[in-house]
């Protein structure tokens, strides 16, 4: 019988990386737009593997896939796959986490320097008609501000390599980064509520867990200066969106910039719309061309590595590798 790999979901273009390598093992390659449990469960409860972008891969669809080896996430995050339950049914589960961190520093940056000039009031301005530079006061010089990262993975590592030569004083937490390796990387760790506090840019860089789901809403943006400036180019949901626009309208911080909401694409209703002073981007800090041709053929060809029988370079739930025997 031929091995059988179905695409959930896909944000990527044809396939055609994907059905090369796939055909050169005489693989079936299916491809499918899924945004429910219901037709995940339709189009791969007979999958040999599973190729994943946002269609959710929870306990109801693994508990009923009946060949299933191995789930490939597109990209680094893997909040979309149920791991329990995938370690309880012996599949591996992988990403892919070399992907896109350059882009993805790079357009922090890009929303940073957006945000502390104001771009994109000025660019409102200029179009309504004026030409005039007072129309975005205040601006602050950006040398000596104080720049907070939520988490320092190897994105938050290359936005500080990004930032530094900009003066910023770089401050960061996170639970699971040793304070010496903080501060090898140019980084001075502090507490969560310390960084809210002295922070004029806060960086998000966190993945969405159980944890850091709503981590920042109202309490902690009435921490921050009024005067901060709130990225976020990790997850959504790390942020209470409706806090945010509360907060952005009764001025407890000065601007957002975000590339991920909690609700992708938002509703026209959605009061995180009607705030000025946003600057919001489609969930696009992934994208290069380069990007998107490293993550179709990585996550490929992890999901070849399992179903040959050998162990894949980045499991995210490495206690199923003690049930199998990959080489």
């Amino acid at each position: 019988m031929r091995l059988r790999i179905v695409i959930t979901d896909y944000i990527y273009g044809e396939p055609d990386e994907e059905r090369r390598i796939f055909e050169g093992i005489g693989a079936e390659l299916e491809f499918n737009q899924c945004r429910s449990e219901e037709e995940v469960l339709q189009a791969a409860r007979d999958a040999d593997g599973i190729l994943n972008t946002y269609a959710p891969v929870s306990r109801r669809v693994i508990e009923g896939l009946t060949r299933c080896k191995v789930i490939a996430r597109y990209g680094i995050g893997f909040d979309t796959i149920d791991l329990d339950a995938a370690t309880e049914r012996g599949i591996v589960a992988v990403n892919v986490p070399t992907y896109c961190i350059d882009e993805v520093a790079d357009h922090t940056l890009a929303l940073i320097l957006s945000a502390a000039r104001k771009v994109v009031a000025y660019d409102r301005s200029v179009r309504r008609g004026s030409w005039d530079w007072r129309d975005a006061r205040p601006i602050h010089r950006l040398r000596n501000q104080t720049l907070g990262l939520i988490a320092v993975g190897k994105i938050g590592r290359a936005l500080i390599e990004r930032a530094k030569p900009l003066g910023l004083r770089i401050i960061a937490s996170d639970p699971y980064v040793p304070d010496e390796k903080m501060r090898e990387m140019g980084a001075e760790p502090v507490s969560l509520e310390r960084l809210l506090e002295e922070s004029d840019i806060v960086s998000v860089h966190t993945p969405l867990t159980k944890e850091t789901r709503h981590m920042l809403g109202y309490e902690q943006f009435r921490k921050m200066k009024r005067s901060a400036i709130l990225v976020n180019t990790s997850r959504g949901p790390v942020i209470n969106v409706a806090d945010l626009a509360r907060a952005l309208q009764e001025g407890l911080i000065a601007y957002a910039a975000l590339d991920v909401l909690e609700e992708e694409p938002p509703g026209q209703d959605d009061p995180i719309l009607k705030q000025e002073n946003l600057v919001l981007t489609p969930h696009a800090s992934f994208y290069s061309e380069g990007s998107v041709r490293e993550v179709k053929i990585s996550a490929s060809e992890e999901v070849i590595r399992v179903l040959t029988g050998r162990k894949p370079l980045s499991c995210v739930n490495p206690k199923v590798l003690e049930k199998l025997d990959l080489k």
